[in-house]
């Protein structure tokens, strides 16, 4: 009998109860109780919506980040959050976001404000998790509370529970070591607290524990292969079963490795290692279960039930009772529930799955290899139906804009002229001092901002009225920044919801969900538009918002767009084509708002490339190929414009200094970058690569309700200036304000622009 499981389930509740619920809490608003009794809700809902399977994830929730947990389960706390009062929740949300919540900080003299942990994507996704931090002198000493609570939870359910836990191998790969030490050192120190763990899982009950191992689909240097068998093979004694599982890429050479761990079984990603398989069958011990993830767990779209059975039904034959089957990954990347989805394009809704849904697809697999396809005959039919129904509607496929695409040539993108000669004529143009400061783009989304867009969409505000209301806070933005004394100014975006969704609803080929929400970090949640065919622009998106701002004014006002490989990898992206084509569509259509900005007289437009490096393939063999296709659709809509126009970039929470030469060939004038919780670190690429434009390093934390002082800014730009030279650096914050409150904000940037002049004048 073919056993169907989950790897893990969506946390933030289908209306984001957890987010909202958080940031009560954080604001002082709510009780801790409240909080943690929201949370046995939210899992007890979520265990309930996962009943059918055959074992149910455990431990897959967390309050912020299961990076962050398995930190605080193995005891592995920077030096900076011990010993303060309160409890581990207390320590757990300082170290997620540098303070616990605000009704707790009668101890703020000491421990009010400290650095939040590193934060970056989790592998090629859009989530983002707090990097674990070592040194020479890390100790581990287990504390598996918070997983035996929500194991006893599970128990009073009835779940058939399965505790999830991120490997070992996996742990210390993705963390930092603060001090340059080796941390495959600490190996031999973690074990032992892994070793606890599943053994105090075993006298729990607990069967099957699955170990989440995504390192696998990487490439390994032999050392770290080494670490997998060292591990595993000190593992194998304790009295649970290990399900390790990998996801998001494929084993290709690991698949000897992984075949022959000393585990009871081994999950794959079948959506993207599904040439794995046969060799794995090879390979694989007898005794070993394959788990196989059938259903894609980060994209929206339905899956192929009767291509799935076709190669799936030779494999349970040969493999019974030892055939798993599963979505590809944890489904934390999706939504929750379709059917709440009441205002979704109904066309496009019946071609699509959400996490619910996606569950459901699973148990028809898994009723038709248990019974044969005759017992699910009309939901094949359904499915195959819905799948026709998408394959020949003709809002899918547009000739124009594949004609269009079709006509790319190196010309669209070329600038007129080198940087250095292009940098004299913006010089003399913006007329900009030393140390030029700006900000990322957004300011504060308001409770008024929100209102007037909710009664927008309700049809209870007109379109003038609306306007009205949006012009009232872009002003309010430009007269803060105009006391501030910013150099460069921002409208503040008070009419975007969101960076990408934003442009989704203007471009023709994309629809929208109403409760989409997939978690970002922490309490923030985006809401990843659903690009089904192809993209083209109606109509100018930005413009009358801009040069509405820019009249305000007589200070350069950036034009804001979100860049094409950006929108693409925050999208839930069509997979009936690659993804190359449907960025370079996005691309002729960004680049038609780029020349539009610049006729209306915009003269430094800057667009965000945040995602570049998250798209990026999780092993260096297969970057070039999508380096080459971001940087040209970066190119196509960046570079048809004038010398005298300056183009800006940004890039947040992502380590790429392996990549930074491709960054220099998109030929941003200026490229802001998030530097400020890695300490500078990121700046490490330029010591031996020489990058040839203006660099922003980012100086303020905007993820942290922190406020910088004068005196650290100056620290960072100094530590700056040793790599770059002082005259091509600017002074701004990592990312955008929407999520901060103005009384945060106007001390932080105040504090930003004095210590450009302290700068300026040689500080």
């Amino acid at each position: 009998m073919t056993m169907i499981h989950n790897l893990g389930f969506p946390r933030i509740g289908a209306r984001r109860e957890l987010k909202f619920a958080l940031e009560s809490y954080w604001k002082g608003e709510s009780s801790r109780d409240a909080l943690t009794d929201l949370g046995a809700e939210l899992r007890k809902r979520h265990w309930e919506q996962q009943a059918g399977l055959d074992l149910v994830p455990v431990g897959d929730f967390s309050l912020y980040d299961q990076v962050l947990d398995m930190s605080f389960m193995l005891g592995n706390l920077p030096e900076r959050v011990r010993g303060f009062h309160g409890d581990p929740l207390d320590n757990y949300f300082r170290l997620a976001r540098g303070r616990s919540g605000q009704a707790t900080q009668e101890h703020a003299a000491c421990c009010g404000g400290i650095a939040a942990g590193e934060m970056t994507k989790w592998f090629d996704t859009n989530y983002h998790y707090i990097v674990p931090e070592f040194s020479a002198q890390t100790q581990f000493q287990l504390d598996a509370s918070r997983l035996l609570e929500q194991l006893a939870e599970a128990k009073a359910q009835g779940v058939k529970a399965k505790p999830v836990i991120v490997g070992p191998v996996t742990y210390l790969a993705i963390g930092k070591a603060r001090d340059d030490s080796d941390k495959l050192a600490l190996l031999p120190r973690l074990l032992p607290a892994y070793a606890e763990l599943l053994d105090t899982l075993a006298a729990q009950g607990v069967e099957w524990v699955q170990v989440d191992e995504p390192l696998l689909v990487t490439e390994l240097a032999a050392d770290w292969q080494h670490a997998f068998n060292d591990a595993y093979h000190q593992l194998k004694g304790c009295r649970v079963k290990l399900l390790l599982a990998t996801y998001f890429g494929q084993l290709l050479e690991n698949q000897y490795l992984a075949a022959n761990l000393p585990v009871a079984g081994l999950h794959v990603d079948a959506i993207n290692g599904r040439d794995d398989i046969l060799a794995l069958l090879n390979l694989l011990p007898g005794h070993k279960v394959l788990s196989l993830g059938v259903i894609n767990g980060r994209n929206v779209w339905k899956t192929d039930l009767a291509a799935v059975l076709d190669w799936l039904e030779p494999l349970a034959q040969r493999l019974g009772e030892r055939l798993w089957i599963s979505p590809s990954c944890s489904l934390l990347h999706v939504p929750v529930d379709l059917e709440s989805e009441h205002k979704l394009d109904a066309e496009v809704k019946s071609w699509l799955a959400f996490a619910l849904q996606k569950l459901d697809e699973l148990k028809v697999l898994g009723r038709a290899l248990r019974e044969g396809r005759d017992a699910v005959l009309a939901e094949l039919a359904a499915n195959q139906s819905a799948l026709a129904a998408r394959r020949a509607s003709p809002r899918v496929n547009n000739p124009a804009v594949q004609a269009a695409v079709a006509k790319i040539s190196a010309r669209l993108g070329r600038r007129e002229s080198a940087y250095q000669n292009r940098a004299t004529k913006q010089a003399a143009v913006l007329q900009l001092p030393a140390y030029p400061t700006t900000t990322i783009g957004s300011f504060p989304q308001t409770g008024e901002i929100r209102h007037a867009r909710s009664e927008f969409k309700a049809g209870r505000l007109d379109e003038t009225g609306y306007k009205a209301a949006m012009h009232a806070e872009i002003a309010r933005s430009v007269r803060e920044q105009e006391a501030l004394g910013l150099d460069v100014l921002v409208h503040g975006e008070a009419e975007r919801n969101d960076m990408v969704e934003y442009f989704g609803e203007q471009l023709a080929g994309y629809a929208f969900s109403h409760f989409g929400w997939v978690q970002s970090y922490g309490s923030r949640c985006v809401k990843p538009p659903i690009l089904f065919g192809d993209i083209r622009r109606p109509r100018p998106m930005t413009v009358e918002w801009i040069t509405y701002a820019q009249s305000l004014t007589k200070k350069p006002m950036k034009g804001m767009l979100t860049g094409p490989v950006t929108i693409l990898n925050w999208s839930f992206v069509r997979d009936d084509q690659p993804r190359s084509a449907s960025c370079k569509q996005l691309a002729l259509a960004i680049r038609q708002e780029v020349l539009d900005l610049e006729q209306a007289g915009v003269r430094v437009i800057q667009i965000d490339e945040a995602a570049l490096r998250e798209g990026l393939p999780l092993r260096k063999s297969q970057w070039k190929d999508y380096l080459d296709w971001a940087v040209e659709s970066f190119r196509i809509t960046a570079n048809g414009v004038r010398d005298e126009t300056q183009i800006h970039t940004h890039m947040c929470y992502s380590e790429f200094n392996d990549i930074i030469a491709s960054i220099a060939e998109m030929d941003a004038d200026v490229i802001t970058i998030e530097t400020s919780r890695s300490n500078m670190e990121l700046l490490d690429a330029f010591d031996n690569f020489k990058y040839p434009n203006e660099i922003g390093p980012g100086v303020y934390d905007i993820h942290s309700p922190n406020i910088p002082t004068q005196k650290h800014i100056i620290e960072l730009m100094q530590k700056a200036a040793e790599r770059i030279p002082a005259e091509r650096l600017w002074v701004n914050p990592d990312c955008g304000l929407k999520t901060r409150q103005w009384g945060e904000v106007l001390p932080a940037l105040s504090n930003m622009v004095l210590a450009a002049k302290a700068l300026r004048a040689g500080a």
